[in-house]
């Protein structure tokens, strides 16, 4: 039971439109399905290890410190909205040919940096560790033992990895069926992220103003 409420939450979490959802569908239009898929993984990882934490007892850390939820939506702010400019401004890599030298090194680097990506895009975005104790700290698990509080954030890793993979797939068939017209796609979810910044720093201003 705990195990299919983590892969709910991990898939159900990732719809909205957050950092790794847009690295995925960079990286599957602009590079490669593997890429796409080492920064689905990387996203994954980040997601069970907050999942974790929000169950095993993060949350009065929170509700004690108020403070650091300001500080948590202000750095999440102005590292999305970087990251959504970024995205937004993005060209095509070329691939590289299948008979090029060092084409395993580079499949091999590929993977790294996108799982790199991923995962620094969950740990550096600290409103994430706020989503996840709000969902299992609070909701989900309030008083849950500590090896129902793993199996439910392996259950997390196993819905966010496949969410992202499907996210990763169908960017992947997209490009392919809509040719260049897909140069779309990461301006728009550039955009979107922006906005969901702007949002969050909003939120932190909001709270400042009120205290």
């Amino acid at each position: 039971m705990f195990l299919v409420i983590g892969m709910l939450a991990g898939a159900l979490t990732g719809v909205p439109i957050g950092p790794v959802n847009v690295a995925v569908i960079d990286a599957a239009y602009r590079h490669t399905f593997r890429r796409a898929f080492a920064v689905g993984l990387g996203g994954a990882c980040a997601d069970c290890l907050y999942a974790a934490l929000g169950v095993l007892g993060v949350t009065p850390v929170l509700k004690n410190y108020p403070s650091v939820l300001t500080s948590i939506y202000a750095i999440s702010g102005i590292v999305l909205l970087i990251y959504g400019f970024l995205t937004a401004r993005s060209q095509p890599v070329a691939p590289a040919h299948p008979d090029a030298p060092h084409v395993e090194r580079a499949t091999a680097h590929e993977m790294w940096s996108g799982f790199t990506v991923g995962l620094a895009l969950i740990v550096l975005n600290p409103a994430a560790i706020v989503t996840w104790v709000v969902i299992m700290g609070s909701s989900v698990f309030p008083e849950a033992r500590p090896l129902e509080g793993v199996v439910c954030a392996i259950g997390v890793f196993i819905g966010s990895l496949s969410w992202f993979t499907l996210v990763a797939y169908l960017t992947q068939k997209g490009k392919h069926v809509l040719g260049e017209k897909a140069a779309w796609i990461p301006r728009i979810v550039g955009v979107l992220l922006m906005v969901y910044a702007v949002y969050l720093l909003a939120k932190a201003f909001k709270s400042v103003v009120i205290a």
